[in-house]
């Protein structure tokens, strides 16, 4: 077969801002003989947003877990793009980075593919999902989230829709919670202008994300030289995760690189702990997600299996937001309840919650 070049699209933006939902709203909208494969970099040794992936009409879904690809795991992903090719030889491959995951360092390595395979790859673009509700708040604290917002081909403006368009079902009291007002649309964008007033920027149609044509096709000139690696963030030390468990492993890992910072801990330091021979039912995990402080815990995602079930459920939470999605079911009874969950957040800041969280539900930090 002759060798042709992959174009690469790499989707980068902070912890919950929606990378993957943005991805899988592509693929109904391309031809139905488009091949696309996506190479995910998830934190923690949990690849919940991959088995979602896998729900789709994606030709495969290649992970890197427990680590980051721009620095601690910076080898595997050339090593992955090039297996990907040679397996499945897709139109497009897909890159879904962590998200603390600095760009430069990964483009840089597709350019070097880019010359090594004599034009097999080529870096597509770049492309910064931003959430209008929370990036306010969450840039102030991290230099990775200013730094992708800066360096990228286009800005992906995600969850700025009012509530009637929010992405699941919430009562109607909540439905406050979660509006971006005018106001705070014009002081997000107040705020990427500061800080990138040259890159064009979209709004996403909620689970309709973008058009495929407005994406793909950029042609990126970004990155044609070597990044400065002394300019690069310690992004790596700006998010903690916590491992929350309960009961028996709902999904196995198939891979774990250390490559990100873990905290160990007992629940038993809380008075509110809920022993682990009761049952645990949605409304108790619910009411524990909802008292989470967002300023210090940013996303939780993992399988869960309530009490007396046999569905196994997927949970999304980032900053308030939850849903969860029927993962599998099984003729085999949960007993009193499990729980495989990872917990992201404030480095130094995510132990305490964490630790309220776990005996709210009756897990243990692990």
């Amino acid at each position: 077969m002759t060798s042709r070049c992959v174009p690469v699209t790499v989707f980068t933006g902070f912890l919950g801002a929606g990378k993957t939902s943005i991805i899988l709203s592509l693929l109904p909208q391309l031809p139905v003989d488009y091949k696309v494969v996506l190479l995910k970099n998830e934190f923690g040794d949990v690849e919940v947003d991959s088995q979602l992936a896998m729900q789709s009409s994606l030709t495969a879904v290649s992970e890197i877990l427990n680590g980051c690809m721009c620095c601690v795991l910076v080898g595997q992903m050339k090593t992955a793009l090039l297996e990907i090719k040679e397996k499945y030889y897709p139109d497009r491959i897909i890159i879904e980075t962590s998200g603390s995951a600095f760009p430069a360092t990964l483009a840089f390595q597709i350019r070097q593919l880019e010359e090594e395979t004599n034009g097999g790859f080529k870096l597509d673009a770049i492309v910064t999902v931003i959430d209008a509700e929370n990036f306010t708040g969450y840039e102030d604290k991290s230099l990775t989230a200013k730094m992708q917002a800066q360096y990228t081909d286009l800005i992906l403006l995600n969850k700025w829709e009012n509530a009637g368009s929010l992405l699941f079902p919430v009562p109607a009291f909540m439905t406050l919670l979660f509006q971006v007002t005018d106001r705070q649309l014009d002081l997000v964008i107040d705020h990427l202008n500061d800080l990138n007033d040259e890159t064009p920027r979209l709004r996403c149609s909620g689970r309709n994300g973008v058009p495929p044509s407005l994406i793909f096709g950029l042609d990126s000139k970004l990155y044609l030289e070597k990044p400065a690696t002394a300019n690069q963030p310690e992004h790596h030390d700006e998010v903690e995760t916590i491992a929350v468990s309960r009961g028996a492993a709902l999904h196995r890992r198939s891979l774990r690189n250390d490559g990100h910072m873990h905290s160990h801990g007992s629940p038993s330091e809380e008075s509110t702990m809920l022993p682990s021979t009761v049952a645990l039912n949605r409304e108790t995990l619910v009411s524990a997600l909802e008292a989470l402080p967002k300023e210090s815990v940013w996303r939780v995602k993992g399988f869960v299996r309530f009490a007396y079930e046999s569905r196994v459920w997927i949970l999304n939470w980032a900053f308030g937001r939850y849903e969860f999605t029927i993962f599998t079911d099984t003729s085999e009874e949960s007993g009193k309840g499990q729980l495989q969950l990872t917990v992201m957040g404030a480095s130094g800041e995510l132990r305490t919650p964490t630790n309220r969280f776990a005996s709210k539900v009756g897990g243990e930090l692990s």
